[in-house]
């Protein structure tokens, strides 16, 4: 038995055209008929979404990591202010 050698190379695709595919599919056209128009597998269209969700998700958590420091200084900025104020009231008392 002979091995057959296959000599294709993959194509790349930039980024740009990564993000019209996702467009089109985040858009409500079919899987397939992108894939067919485009001359792209549907295996690959899937990937990139699955990989574009993904990144979606590792944003949302940077976003609660903001979130839980932004809280902590509302927190310390809340209690500058009622500092301020009990020693509002105990200077206007010494009348």
């Amino acid at each position: 038995m002979e091995e057959k050698q296959t000599t294709k190379q993959r194509r790349k695709y930039d980024s740009a055209f990564k993000e019209e595919v996702l467009k089109m599919v985040m858009n409500g056209r079919p899987v397939a008929e992108v894939a067919q128009a485009l001359g792209v597998g549907e295996n690959l269209i899937y990937y990139w979404k699955k990989r574009y969700i993904k990144a979606l998700d590792n944003k949302g958590m940077d976003n609660n990591e903001e979130r839980a420091v932004l809280n902590k200084r509302i927190r310390d900025l809340e209690m500058e202010r009622d500092i301020l104020k009990k020693a509002l009231g105990i200077f206007s008392r010494q009348n």
